[in-house]
């Protein structure tokens, strides 16, 4: 995997890379989104701890296919509000703890979700 981010565009906007260049991938996994929600069933009120939450049900199905972080090739965010931007930032930052390359990602403004306590979703796509 590598980078492609061309020296003549605009740098990111933060912890990403405009493309990502893998080779002959054996395997790939493509998470459903995943939301802010405990195993039993809670839904913190904190946009952070929704974030959390959502990379550690990410971490747990990339584990079971054999993955981990750094085979994160895409992250696809969604939050509900603008100012639930940050905490979601420091906690996907959080979770990719110095991998590099970073993935590609994208953060989307929505307007909700299934329940009005999610305040964030999150989906990726890992290849090895």
């Amino acid at each position: 995997m590598r980078d492609v981010t061309p020296k003549h565009i605009r740098a990111p906007f933060g912890a990403y890379s405009h493309g990502i260049l893998t080779g002959p991938v054996e395997r790939l996994l493509v998470t459903s989104g995943q939301l802010g929600i405990a195993p039993d069933d809670t839904v913190p009120a904190d946009t952070g701890a929704q974030a959390e939450l959502c990379f550690a049900s990410i971490g747990a199905i990339l584990a079971e296919g054999g993955l981990g972080p750094s085979d994160v090739i895409r992250i696809n965010a969604f939050v509900t509000e603008r100012a639930h931007f940050p905490a979601y930032m420091a906690a996907r930052d959080a979770w990719l703890g110095g991998i590099h390359p970073l993935p590609a990602s994208t953060l989307v403004i929505v307007g909700g979700f299934t329940r009005p306590e999610f305040k964030v979703e999150v989906e990726v796509t890992a290849a090895a």
